[in-house]
């Protein structure tokens, strides 16, 4: 199928370093890595703070909440589909697992509950795209709204702050040696859901609903089954974070999530995603979420002015799509 084979033409490939470097250098995963080191030195030069123990561990532990979710988008964009409602789905989890705490739940039906919550929700947009086949867009736009809207109608505007035993606040404040363990988490997910996408039958589906969605149905593979289990994943993933969220600052928040869908799309769109579909990697939605998250310490560090780091930021996504653009389009002729 040619929708889920990305392999080049051998004849096509140069032997010896030369070829394998410019191999290397058409992934590209490298490309905005190469990107994401380059700003990490030149904020570096400026900054002696920047390469510290202390402030690198904080600046992976600060985007690795959006980093989790975007391995979920990265999921959905590569369908060719969107999901606005993973921040209202990390909101509502982080809650309903703090109204577990409240009620006397342990840790693990607490933990049980806001991934129940989160994955239904998943299902519920995955439902909405495959049997009523609302556009992703309107899908996920609608559950953002509920799930936000019922937030503030089971808070009434007020924070909920349960006591919760250490063994679950180390989930977001503890380490493993000098490593926070929210970074541990999202390395596991990350080599998991890259062997997933990379090694599996329901991976190369994936690629092939997104490059050629009736292609793909022609050739025999179930794409509304792949789309429910990848919005029911995108839900389930916006859980975890929802919960780790939780663990560290032990408040569920009305607003808790608000305006992270934006920053989970950037990351995916940093890291090379194709909103067309067909495209992208989970390692892609990783590096562009560290890019977005040295680019906001970066402007702390420099005393850049705070009001700026989202004009940057956009500058970034629309440099980053620009040029993939360009690569498709050169890669066409």
């Amino acid at each position: 199928m040619a929708a889920i084979s990305s392999k080049e033409n051998p004849h096509r490939q140069a032997t010896g370093f030369a070829g394998t470097l410019r191999g290397l250098l058409k992934i590209r995963e490298l490309n905005i890595f190469s990107v994401l080191l380059l700003v990490g030195i030149l904020i570096s030069i400026f900054s002696p703070y920047f390469l510290t123990t202390n402030n690198l561990m904080g600046v992976f532990r600060s985007f690795s909440l959006i980093a989790i979710m975007a391995i979920g988008m990265m999921l959905v964009i590569i369908t060719g589909g969107i999901d606005l409602s993973v921040g209202s789905v990390m909101g509502l989890s982080s809650l309903v697992t703090a109204l577990a705490f409240q009620h006397g739940a342990g840790p693990v039906l607490a933990v049980i509950a806001g991934l129940v919550v989160g994955l239904a929700v998943g299902c519920f947009n995955g439902l909405l795209i495959t049997w009523i086949q609302l556009p992703p867009f309107i899908a996920t736009l609608g559950t953002l709204s509920i799930g936000r809207g019922l937030m503030y109608m089971i808070t009434k505007g007020v924070p909920v702050t349960p006591d919760v035993p250490d063994s679950f606040t180390f989930i977001g404040q503890g380490y493993v040696g000098f490593v926070p363990f929210p970074v541990i988490i999202m390395i596991v997910m990350t080599l998991c859901f890259s062997v997933l996408m990379r090694q599996t039958r329901f991976g190369r589906h994936v690629y092939a609903t997104g490059g050629n969605e009736m292609a793909a149905r022609l050739s025999g593979v179930r794409t509304y089954r792949v789309k429910f289990i990848v919005y029911a994943l995108s839900g389930l993933i916006a859980a975890i974070a929802g919960i780790v969220s939780f663990s560290r600052f032990v408040s569920a928040e009305p607003a808790s999530g608000f305006g992270a869908e934006l920053d989970v799309i950037a990351a995916a769109a940093i890291g090379g995603a194709s909103l067309s579909g067909g495209a992208g990697s989970v390692e892609g939605a990783i590096i562009g979420a560290a890019l977005a998250g040295i680019i906001t310490n970066g402007v702390v560090l420099l005393n850049i002015d705070t009001y700026a780091q989202q004009a940057i930021t956009g500058c970034v996504i629309l440099l980053a799509v620009s040029i993939d653009i360009w690569r498709v389009r050169r890669k066409g002729r």
